[in-house]
Formats: structure tokens, sequence, C-alpha cells
């Protein structure tokens, strides 16, 4: 038993540390995933939860950020018993959050562990449930984790320090871009490619007929058969994107898009989008335009064309724009404004607005 609970214990903090980090990683993927369930909790419970979408990303790093502290205290021991019941109020919300998501089907990722691992709701459930196995195991065997690491001001001292580590990393994720990029618009992924699938799909029809149930990899051509199911036999050979489309007033865009050297400065929203940076971004754009390189800039956003129309001349915008969906463009850069330097489709840059670069810096890449 002694064995089993120093496992659990350091599985425990394990856990707590790596899926605050993943969420430290991308903060803004977080703060998105919490605006979702303040809404669904604004639906179903109240418009109060509303209040708490404007300081969703302060939100999503101190959560995060608290993840990882409470392990780092539970792997060094540090006020074990109170560590052990913060823990779990924290298992206990997500707990909550994970199951209300599957059995109303509210939330379809939980973002537990960010874009990294995706879970379905009931699989996060059982997460859920397997951390508290973890925690009642430690709980109830903590004669056996007697001896402390840390404590007095040397635990306090441990306890800032991480506390700092992981808010600052959460910061400058925050202030730049996710230190690891797991969306499908990573730096070298070819969009074109991933909108198409890797190989034909295959399916199998689950058929019922005078009570009994066959399984068919063709659609059966006998009408007496009954259609009940149909399952993808390989799921992973989809297409990676499936929503990724840019058109403007003359038509669709997005096969030009895909052709030759764009950079596309994203603009989220008009109403949200950081307007400091638009004398840099500006120039950027109309070096970009005389390049050897044959750099074509434009702009793509996901605000109405009135909003739009009225934002660019506020910021003297000067390039061809185009309309995306809101959501594919907060998958394609976690910065309103951004940049996205595209060759031929594969993602050869992505730039925040605090990390503008040179023509220079663009053409090094193509």
């Amino acid at each position: 038993m002694k064995l089993l609970t120093r496992i659990c214990w350091v599985l425990l903090g394990a856990v707590f540390i790596f899926s605050g980090l993943i969420k430290l990683n991308d903060p803004v993927g977080t703060a998105l995933k919490l605006e979702e369930y303040f809404e669904v909790f604004a639906e179903d419970f109240g418009r109060f939860f509303l209040v708490f979408k404007s300081s969703s990303r302060a939100i999503a790093i101190l959560l995060s950020a608290l993840e990882v502290v409470l392990g780092v205290a539970l792997l060094l021991r540090w006020h074990l018993r109170k560590t052990l019941w913060a823990l779990l109020g924290l298992l206990v919300f997500f707990a909550f959050l994970t199951f209300y998501s599957a059995a109303f089907n509210k939330v379809t990722d939980c973002g537990c562990f960010g874009d990294f691992i995706k879970l379905t709701p009931w699989t996060s459930f059982a997460k859920d449930m397997f951390l508290l196995g973890l925690w009642a195991v430690v709980f109830y065997n903590f004669r056996y984790l007697r001896r402390v690491f840390v404590r007095g001001q040397l635990g306090v001292m441990y306890m800032t320090m991480a506390s700092a580590v992981a808010i600052g990393i959460g910061v400058r994720a925050l202030g730049h871009l996710p230190y690891f990029d797991f969306l499908p618009y990573k730096v070298g992924n070819n969009i074109g490619k991933l909108m198409k699938a890797s190989e034909p799909m295959r399916y199998q029809y689950i058929m019922e007929r005078n009570g009994e149930t066959q399984e068919f990899t063709t659609y059966p051509t006998d009408t007496t058969w009954k259609y009940k199911q149909m399952v993808s036999l390989n799921p992973d050979a989809g297409p990676k994107i499936t929503d990724f489309r840019v058109w403007n007033d003359a038509g669709d865009y997005t096969r030009e898009l895909l052709k030759g050297n764009k950079l596309a400065l994203i603009v989220q929203g008009t109403e949200k989008a950081d307007r400091d940076r638009f004398l840099q971004i500006n120039q950027l754009i109309l070096s970009a335009d005389s390049s050897q390189k044959k750099i074509t800039p434009l702009i793509i956003t996901s605000s109405s064309p009135t909003d739009f129309d009225a934002f660019r001349h506020d910021v003297n915008l000067a390039a061809p724009f185009y309309y995306a969906d809101a959501t594919v463009l907060k998958s394609m850069i976690r910065s309103n404004p951004g940049f996205i330097l595209l060759q031929d489709g594969v993602v050869k840059g992505k730039y925040h607005y605090h990390d503008i670069p040179t023509r220079a810096d663009l053409e090094e890449l193509l």
C-alpha cells in the first residue's frame, strides 16, 4: 500500500502540473473555452455569468497557474493536508464541468489539456473520476507521506517561485503566441492538404431486420434491411481542416489564397483588435507589396462589412480584404490582429502584433 500511495501521489501531482502548463501554453485558447462555459451557464442559470467573460483571460491564467502550484505543493508535500483539500476542491469543480458537459451535451471539448489532447465529454469525466480515485488513495493513506521536503520560509519561497514562473509563462504566451502550436494552422502545415482526406473514407453500415442486427462494409441492396447507424472505419483519415473558407463580394477566394506568397493580416474582430501597432503594420504591408519575392498582402476579417469599412479607414489600412468565419480566424492565430505568411498554402510564419517582422524576415522564410 505504501508503494501504491507514492505512485498515486506522484501521478496526481504530475497530472496537475502538466494540465496547468498545457493551458498556460495557450491562455487565449483556455480563455475561449472558459467563455464557452460562461455562455452556457448564462443560458441555463442566469446572465450573471456573462460578467466573467471580460475577465476570461485573467481567470484562465490564474486558474491554470493554480493547478501548477498545487501540483508542485503536492510533490513537495508542503502543507500536504491543506494542499489535498484544495486539490479536492478543484477536482470536484472540474468533475462538475465535465459531467454537465457530457450529460447535457453543452461543451463538446472540456479543454482539460488544451488543444494538445482532445477529449470527449464522457472521457473527460472519466479522467476526473480517475484523478479523484488517486486523490482518495493519497488522502486516506496520508501516513505514508509524512516526510515533508520543504517547510517554513523555504516552502514559502518555493511556492512563490512556482507561482511567479507559472503566471509568467501564461502572461508571456498571452502577449506573444503559444510556445507550442497544436492547432491545424501551425507553422509547417499545408492548409490545402489538410482540407483533403489522407485516404478514401471507409464506413461500416449497421442494419437491422426482424430483430437481427448485422454489419456491412457496403450498403446492402436488399431493401428488407433497415438502416440503424453508419460508423467510420478510418476516422483519422478525414480532413483535419473542414471549415476554412475565405471570400469577398466577388466570390470565393480560398483557392487563390493558397497559391503563391501571401501575407495575411488577420483581424478577428474590429471591436477588440489592438490599434496601437497599425503604423508598423501598415509599413510592413507597404514594404511586402514591393518585395522581390512577390508577396501579396491582404486582410482577412470576420467583422461585418460596415464595421470593417469604418475600422480600415480609421487605421489607414490599404490592402484587399476578405471575410472568414470568426472561429476559423481564432484557430489560425491567437492574436488580434496578427500576421500569417503563406507559401502555396504552407504556413511559413505566424506573428503576434507585438512581434511584427520586417520584410527581410519574411523573405528569409520564402
